[in-house]
């Protein structure tokens, strides 16, 4: 439980007409910070993805303001009433479930149309789970690709894995916790057996850091009935010098085309841009190992 904190019941202080993107906590309530608990109480209306998930909060800080919903459903049509708010005077707080409002979260619309409409939009930063992982990962931290969720369609994840295979930088996913043995499977055919860090839970109270290879976090977690909690991922970008023999490419295009949903040519091409190759040796080399696998099966 969150530790009592000291409340200012004064009058709060009105906020002046714009769009407000205030980050809220991931878990742990006292993860929020002062400006944000002010903005929250001076705005006219508060913009959340789950009215009631965000009452909660409010409740907890003793903040009035009124709630009115603005999720992935209705986002395109409640944006026009909330711009014609601040468009009179009015202020609005938009708020996620957790973190930073429209990083992988609702929100990109609204504040895309606060800034075509010249309207002033104040950032009022906070907690991330994509940050809060990666600084206790002990994966590089000097440069990053924040991906977030993947496709949902199998082949359109496949594709997207290779092209970031040859990647060096340090990768962010996130993920369902029903999805990620499996996601990390994925991974693992089309980039190979690199280190990688699961964060589970964070700043809640069964917060986990699963640390390893990615075989080493899937033995972990296949001795569990089942994963819960949200899962956010980070995996070693590629080596420098990551070159392949002929023996490795081949055994790495079929790990990838065993894969349910995989598409040939996507992954030929995303495999040959990795290992600096010619597509068409590469796709060459992929359409005899389908041959192959089709005719044994």
């Amino acid at each position: 439980m969150p530790l009592p904190l000291p409340m200012d019941d004064r009058e709060p202080v009105r906020c002046p007409s714009g769009l407000y993107v205030v980050a809220t906590p991931i878990g742990n309530l006292e993860d929020i910070t002062l400006r944000a608990i002010k903005t929250l109480k001076g705005v006219d209306l508060i913009a959340a993805e789950d009215t009631r998930h965000t009452a909660r909060l409010l409740s907890h800080y003793r903040i009035r303001t009124p709630l009115i919903s603005c999720h992935e459903h209705n986002e395109r049509q409640r944006t026009p009433e909330l711009i014609d708010k601040i468009r009179s005077g009015g202020s609005v707080a938009l708020v996620s479930d957790a973190g930073t409002p429209s990083v992988s979260d609702p929100g990109y619309r609204m504040v895309r149309a606060a800034v075509e409409s010249g309207l002033p939009v104040f950032p009022i930063p906070g907690v991330s789970a994509a940050v809060t992982g990666l600084c206790a990962s002990g994966l590089p931290t000097d440069a990053f690709v924040f991906q977030g969720f993947t496709p949902k369609k199998k082949g359109k994840r496949m594709e997207l894995l290779a092209s970031l295979a040859a990647e060096p930088r340090t990768l962010i996913f996130y993920e369902s916790p029903r999805r990620v043995s499996v996601f990390l499977d994925e991974i693992r055919a089309v980039m190979g057996d690199r280190r990688a860090v699961l964060a589970r839970e964070m700043t809640k109270l069964h917060e986990e850091f699963i640390r390893g290879t990615l075989s080493e976090i899937l033995i972990v977690l296949a001795d569990r009935p089942e994963v819960k909690g949200e899962c956010t991922l980070m995996v070693d970008g590629a080596a420098a010098s990551d070159s392949v023999s002929t023996d490795d490419l081949a055994d790495a295009l079929r790990d990838a085309l065993a894969q349910p949903g995989a598409h040939l040519s996507g992954l030929s091409k995303a495999f040959a841009h990795h290992y600096q190759l010619p597509r068409k040796t590469v796709y060459e080399m992929a359409l005899a190992i389908q041959k192959e696998t089709d005719a044994s099966d």
